[in-house]
């Protein structure tokens, strides 16, 4: 038996990538097999297939790490998963086929009410995002919350689980159409970090205080203002590098502060805690059926063009989630 796959067989950009016909796989004891029916996209995809991202696969691979399907078969042991049942999940690369083996422990059964298109697009971002506010960032009511890149995947989840948790909301994104879609996720204000003048924007706004918490996924410039404009006590929470440049901070600014500059690496925390992740998934799908968050998804593909929606995600031509659907 065969299906269709996307297979990056060196370092390349989308274009490089091979759509081939390939083995279907088998799972193994404790995995289940999704014949898939949508795949969302993350930047770390883009990054993953140039060879630029930490986790780097042997050759050839296939990427794509958000998918949503129903099972159709299961490996040895499996007993509380069966053929018919329609799961999202975090599969270990493999995502962008017809087909993908993945771990029992990393998938969910998908909350009533959410299509195949939200469900591959929730997973990745909204854990990223909870772990950051809730569990590194500590975010309580009340507080004033920054996200950069509002309009990204992360960030869109960021300012809804922000909302959710009580605080009040900036958010920043680089042309109007972002700041508009920001706003619509629950943002109560939303600026432009094209213009510098946003640091001062953030101290006008919170009267001086600051943001108590800053969730980056941006990195370069945006982090190295966003010192600038961090209440006393503040959480700076390090979440990626999508501007390219890693920066640093000077140590006087931290003591000066007393704030606490955060790692989010959702996917070590994973590993170091495997049972964290079907905890906060109860948790996240009771604020969906409480309809407190939603995925927006802006971007609908086919599977088989996904280097075309690869480099509009690139090109930051992409609002909220782009999913490749698979039938």
């Amino acid at each position: 038996m065969t299906m269709q796959a996307w297979r990056v067989n060196s370092w390349c950009e989308p274009e490089g990538m091979e759509w081939v016909g390939v083995g279907v796989p088998v799972p193994g004891a404790g995995q289940v097999r999704v014949k898939n029916r949508a795949a969302a996209l993350n930047f770390f995809d883009i990054l993953q297939i140039q060879g630029k991202y930490q986790v780097k696969p042997p050759f050839p691979f296939t990427p794509g790490a958000e998918i949503a399907g129903v099972i159709d078969a299961v490996g040895e042991g499996v007993t509380e998963w069966q053929a018919g049942d329609a799961v999202m999940g975090v599969p270990e690369g493999a995502g962008f086929a017809e087909q993908t083996v993945l771990s029992r422990d990393k998938i969910f059964r998908i909350p009533a009410g959410m299509d195949w298109a939200r469900a591959a697009a929730f997973p990745i971002v909204y854990h990223t995002s909870y772990l950051a506010l809730k569990h590194r960032g500590a975010l309580r009511e009340g507080e004033w919350l920054l996200v950069h890149a509002g309009a990204s995947g992360v960030g869109m989840a960021a300012i809804q689980l922000g909302k959710a948790l009580g605080a009040r909301v900036i958010a920043t994104a680089g042309s109007q159409e972002k700041l508009q879609f920001a706003l619509r996720q629950g943002a109560d204000h939303a600026l432009d970090y094209a213009d510098e003048s946003w640091v001062d924007q953030v101290k006008a706004l919170t009267a001086g205080h600051g943001a108590d918490v800053i969730y980056d996924p941006v990195g370069g410039d945006v982090f190295d203002l966003s010192s600038k404009c961090i209440a006393q006590y503040g959480r700076l929470l390090v979440v990626g590098f999508a501007s390219g440049r890693i920066p640093s901070i000077a140590a006087n600014r931290v003591l000066l502060k007393n704030i606490s500059v955060v790692g989010v690496y959702w996917g070590g925390h994973v590993k170091m805690h495997p049972e964290y992740m079907a905890a906060a998934q109860r948790e996240l799908s009771a604020l969906w059926l409480e309809k407190k968050i939603s995925p927006e998804v802006s971007n609908r593909w086919p599977l088989a063009e996904l280097p075309a929606a690869m480099r509009a995600l690139g090109e930051r031509k992409i609002l909220g989630k782009t999913v490749l659907m698979c039938d």
